[in-house]
């Protein structure tokens, strides 16, 4: 078994999301992969297992502390590292929250991979005022132009717009109580966000469920947000946007989404290999 460590979303500069990619854990145990997961200690590594069908894969997906059923930056940190092996091309993966296709292609020098997400969802938010307790937020905190919401892209997600970048440069929730919150929901990760422009939104994505206090990307997030602008009209006419995530943390990074149709949502990045 060899572990591949790549950084999912990077900017032309640097950055990036890093995921394990463990490309044949056939015969693994879902505990073997929670320790692997553990000892690479990204907030997520795939373990992927060949189907019998032309580069189809079963994926699941692990934090360090338990197994979640969707990950983007994983997804596309995978399948950067399949089209290395195997050349450019589609790709199906077959993980918990559903069937995702994804299709890399190789633009200039780099590959870019672009997931769809499944069908993507919105609902409102019944826990907004115990979420904002639990992050030190007030309802003047928020953005009164924008509406707080759920979105679902594969997991569950909590959207909140803070009213200044300020704002949501500071982060400093109480992590027990909102990871025992997110157990309880089922949530994936809390999208903190601010809206620059239609087009551009900067993203936090608390992710104590997954114990970590932050994650630097978060590709399930972006199409879960993508759902919920599009349900909302509150996307840029071109129905695509990018999100900057991890800035916060010194580890920036870009990812794109296009939420045009009525169905799943596009996510696209690429992804570079981590020296170890």
């Amino acid at each position: 078994m060899s572990t591949l460590r790549l950084a999912a979303f990077p900017t032309p500069t640097g950055g990036g999301n890093p995921a394990g990619v463990i490309l044949d854990a056939l015969g693994m145990s879902a505990d073997e992969m929670l320790g692997v997961a553990a000892d690479v200690g990204y907030s997520e590594t795939a373990f992927l297992t060949a189907k019998d069908g032309d580069r189809e894969y079963t994926v699941r997906y692990f934090s360090p502390a338990a197994e979640v059923a969707f990950c983007g930056h994983a997804t596309i940190a995978s399948a950067i590292a399949l089209a290395e092996r195997d050349g450019p091309g589609d790709i199906v993966l077959h993980a918990k929250a559903g069937v995702i296709p994804v299709t890399v292609e190789r633009h200039g020098n780099d590959l870019v991979a672009s997931l769809t997400t499944v069908p993507a969802e919105s609902a409102e938010l019944d826990d907004l005022d115990d979420l904002l307790d639990l992050l030190q937020w007030r309802r003047s905190d928020l953005d009164p132009e924008l509406p707080a919401g759920m979105g679902f892209a594969g997991l569950w997600h909590p959207i909140l717009w803070a009213g200044t970048r300020e704002r949501l440069a500071h982060l400093d929730y109480d992590f027990s109580a909102l990871r025992s919150l997110m157990e309880l929901r089922g949530w994936g990760t809390v999208s903190l966000l601010f809206r620059e422009r239609p087009d551009l939104i900067h993203s936090r994505n608390a992710f104590a469920i997954g114990g970590v206090v932050e994650d630097p990307a978060t590709g399930a997030a972006a199409g879960a947000l993508g759902g919920f602008l599009r349900d909302q009209g509150l996307l840029p006419a071109s129905g695509r946007f990018t999100v900057v995530q991890g800035a916060d943390m010194g580890q920036p990074c870009l990812i794109d989404v296009d939420a045009s149709g009525d169905a799943g949502v596009r996510i696209s990045g690429s992804a570079r290999h981590i020296a170890v």
